[in-house]
Order: structure tokens, then C-alpha cells, then sequence
């Protein structure tokens, strides 16, 4: 396949990427006012304005240099993430298990994303749309590979909120831990058994989930 094509392919997928992680971080910021938590309200993340919940090196710089070094033949996985949603524990009635909860809505907004896709792309299919087939499916595929990255436990990713209640670890620890978080994620991002692990676990649930409304793509 030439540089085109994949820079084509690239540049889709973060296209796609936008929109799922604008509803994923919708989801941590709408359960978290409903658990009692207004700060992210108060702030305006409760919004599918992705604009808001965008930030600089998880929304942009990692995203594009994936799409680049995958161009380049480098093999780079692309990763991202948003702005990480604020959550005042303190508000909260019952502050590490509605932190888990509020943390894990956003995966689970991904994966029910993924299973609607993937029925939108049954009726697609149903009236010949190939075209239309394969987009659907891509973007399902990538919600569900947001939604397991995510489960990762390092900060800012959602799985570290489950480390960080499970364990009963201290703030100030977290966020000590969190400072080098996001260099943690590209270290471990270099480990190939990592990347496969994690593409596999993907590809396994979107299998499950496509053939569930009869699709098969392989």
C-alpha cells in the first residue's frame, strides 16, 4: 500500500477517533453530575463539543504522530486520549466506588457505541452499502479499541481510577504517579506482546459483537 493511501487511512481513523472520545469523556463528565459531582458540569464538559475535551499531547500530538509513523512503516500503535474529566471526591457519597463508576463510563460508552455501530452496519449491509459496511465497521473497531485502552491502570487512563480505589492508594500518591503517566503509555506501547495482547482482546469483541447481528467479516 502506498504512503498516500496510508496517510488516506491514517487521517480517517482520527477523524473517527474524534468523535468516540468526545462521547467517552460526555459519559465520565454526565455519570459523574449524576453521581453528585457538578464540577465537570460546572466547567462544561457535560457537552458533545469535542472542542472541550480536547487536549494538546493525548487529543493531537500522540494521535498524529501514530498516523505518521505507521505511514512511515514505523508500526507505531495510534493512541490518545481527552482531557481527563475533574471529579471532586469530596462530593461524592460514597467516593471510591462512584469514582470507579464514574471512571469506567466512559469504556462502556464505547462498547455500547461499538454494538450499535456494528447494527447500523447490518442494515447498511442489508441494502448494499459496502462503502458504507466497512466505515461503520472501522469505527466500531476503534471504539472498542478506546474503550480497552482505556482499562490500561496508568494515569490519566480510566483503568488507573480502578487501581487507585481497589487498592486504596492515596491521592497525593496518584497523582505523583500520574505527573509521568502518559511517558509510562508510550514505553509500554513500545513492548510488542503489549500492542498484540491488547489489538487481539479487540478484534475478539468485535468479532462476538458483529456476529451477534450476523456480520462476519472474516
Amino acid at each position: 500500500m502506498d504512503v498516500v493511501k496510508l496517510l488516506e487511512q491514517g487521517l480517517l481513523a482520527y477523524l473517527l477517533f474524534i468523535p468516540l472520545l468526545t462521547f467517552h469523556e460526555w459519559a465520565h463528565a454526565w455519570t459523574a453530575w449524576k453521581c453528585g459531582d457538578d464540577t465537570a458540569h460546572r466547567l462544561g464538559r457535560v457537552s458533545l463539543n469535542p472542542i472541550v475535551h480536547m487536549e494538546l499531547i493525548g487529543t493531537v500530538v500522540l494521535p498524529l504522530l501514530g498516523i505518521l509513523s505507521g505511514t512511515l512503516g514505523w508500526g507505531f500503535v495510534v493512541i490518545g486520549w481527552g482531557k481527563p474529566v475533574p471529579v471532586n471526591p469530596n462530593n461524592l457519597k460514597h467516593p471510591r466506588l462512584q469514582d470507579s463508576f464514574i471512571a469506567m463510563a466512559g469504556p462502556a460508552i464505547n462498547l455500547v457505541l461499538a454494538a450499535l455501530l456494528l447494527g447500523i452496519a447490518k442494515i447498511a449491509a442489508i441494502v448494499g452499502q459496502p462503502e458504507v459496511v466497512e466505515i461503520i465497521a472501522k469505527t466500531a473497531e476503534l471504539s472498542l479499541f478506546l474503550c480497552f485502552f482505556n482499562l490500561i491502570p496508568i494515569p490519566p487512563l480510566d483503568g488507573s481510577h480502578l487501581l487507585l480505589n481497589l487498592t486504596r492508594m492515596s491521592y497525593e500518591t496518584y497523582y505523583r504517579f500520574a505527573r509521568i503517566g502518559f511517558v509510562l503509555i508510550i514505553i509500554l506501547f513500545q513492548f510488542g506482546p503489549v500492542r498484540l495482547f491488547l489489538l487481539r482482546t479487540v478484534d475478539f469483541v468485535f468479532r462476538v459483537l458483529a456476529r451477534s447481528v450476523g456480520l462476519d467479516f472474516y
